[in-house]
């Protein structure tokens, strides 16, 4: 993305937002409470506009190719975004179809069994944890082969063993050359899952640094200080 702003009315959200995420690498988007991280991924995802500048995917531009955007991505939120009443397996067949992405139910069983809920296929979500929830929204990423995952809090309300899917998720998504943006407050598992952390702050990239020689205090203590300095 180069340049990008987002308003809403008269409220700046987004400014002069630059920000690269390579194949193979993932980056961690910090930032305070209404920073403009879930703005920001949303459009990367093609769910919103930006104001100015240009945002882009694999290549392929977030507004005028939205189509071949949504082919190449898999979104993550902060919500389950998941129907109670339905199967997990009913789930993900209605989500690869409303995507355009029809699967065999063998690969269906498949993207459940690698978040460890193919035990309860046939189960209603309203039954689940909110563990469970959290793990048949991951297990939507998996299908379609995406080459880019946009994730929002990805290890909020997850079990441990939805913690460390995730963690071996990611490690072998970016070993495949996928590139992963993930939107997160923490400072754990969060900084761990990533290559590089960027510090959103005042509408802005305030700080984009490389994580392999820094400790997660030294991450939280640059977030406190350009956290405090746009307030």
């Amino acid at each position: 993305m180069v340049n990008l702003r987002k308003t809403f009315g008269p409220h700046l959200v987004l400014d002069d937002v630059s920000l690269e995420v390579r194949a193979g690498e993932a980056v961690a988007l910090l930032g305070a409470n209404g920073a403009g991280k879930t703005t920001l991924l949303r459009i990367l995802a093609t769910l919103s506009r930006p104001s100015r500048g240009r945002a882009s995917i694999a290549g392929l531009d977030c507004t005028r190719d939205v189509e071949a955007v949504r082919r190449v991505t898999a979104v993550v939120g902060h919500g389950a975004w998941v129907y109670d009443d339905l199967t997990a397996l009913e789930n993900l067949t209605f989500w690869a179809t409303l995507a355009g992405r029809p699967a065999a139910p063998d690969a269906l069983r498949a993207a459940l069994a690698a978040v460890e809920l193919e035990a309860v296929a046939d189960a209603r979500v309203r039954t689940f944890s909110a563990g469970m929830t959290r793990r048949l929204s991951l297990a939507r990423a998996t299908l379609g082969r995406p080459r880019v995952l946009l994730l929002d809090e990805p290890f909020g309300a997850l079990d441990e063993r939805g913690r460390k899917w995730l963690d071996g998720h990611l490690a072998s998504f970016k070993a495949a050359g996928g590139a992963v943006l993930m939107a997160t407050h923490s400072f754990g598992r969060g900084l761990a899952a990533a290559d590089r952390a960027a510090i959103l702050a005042g509408g802005r990239i305030a700080c984009d640094v490389a994580l392999a020689a820094l400790s997660a205090e030294d991450v939280r203590r640059l977030w406190e200080l350009h956290a405090e300095g746009a307030s």
